[in-house]
């Protein structure tokens, strides 16, 4: 048989055979997608501490202190949500609190009270946007939040009446505002409101 009667023999071959083995060719040369726990988040948040070159007993209790707090709120964040922020933080003494700005700052005062996991949550928060951008003002200056997303998160939480007040650049319930508001379900429900507060336009 010819080079080209032999081509020809197997492309006939191969059409007679039917759409099983069309299929079974498709399915090896096209991957299934991966499931969506293997899949990498779509952003990661990052954090640095800014440290003294010769740091006083103070600052190097206050960094220990203050790392342990970023780690764990970071960490939380990575965990469930896939939002990203490059955060640099300081040790300032006078600070009253804590503080978080939407330019990617957190600055620690010297209370030691309020280094810890709950407050650094909240300040990342406000470095994403929570109280201080201009979608905050659109969605949230009414003194309720408005967006549909985190609207109904909490409603799924805590009932169909529920709603997030907002003011002062906070947010209530699960904004983590005070430490008698913590707790690992709302440590949890704190970052899945603030990622939906970023799909409604945070």
């Amino acid at each position: 048989m010819s080079p080209r009667k032999a081509v020809v023999a197997a492309l006939a071959a191969a059409l007679l055979a039917g759409p099983g083995v069309a299929q079974a060719a498709t399915q090896q040369t096209t991957p299934a997608p991966a499931p969506v726990r293997d899949r990498a988040a779509a952003a990661t948040i990052t954090w640095s501490l800014v440290r003294a070159s010769n740091p006083t007993e103070d600052q190097r209790t206050a960094y220990d202190a203050i790392t342990r707090a970023m780690n764990a709120a970071v960490a939380r964040y990575n965990n469930l949500s896939d939002l990203g922020k490059t955060i640099t933080v300081r040790y300032e003494p006078g600070v009253p609190t804590a503080d978080g700005n939407i330019n990617g700052t957190i600055r620690f005062g010297s209370n030691r009270s309020y280094m810890n996991e709950r407050t650094a949550l909240h300040e990342i928060a406000h470095t994403i946007g929570v109280g201080t951008s201009s979608g905050w003002s659109r969605l949230g200056g009414s003194g309720t939040w408005t967006g549909g997303q985190a609207t109904a998160l909490v409603k799924q939480y805590d009932g169909s009446g529920a709603k997030i007040s907002t003011g002062g650049g906070h947010f209530w319930p699960y904004g983590l505002n005070y430490d008698n508001e913590w707790s690992t379900t709302a440590a949890d429900r704190h970052v899945h409101i603030v990622a939906a507060m970023v799909r409604d336009g945070l």
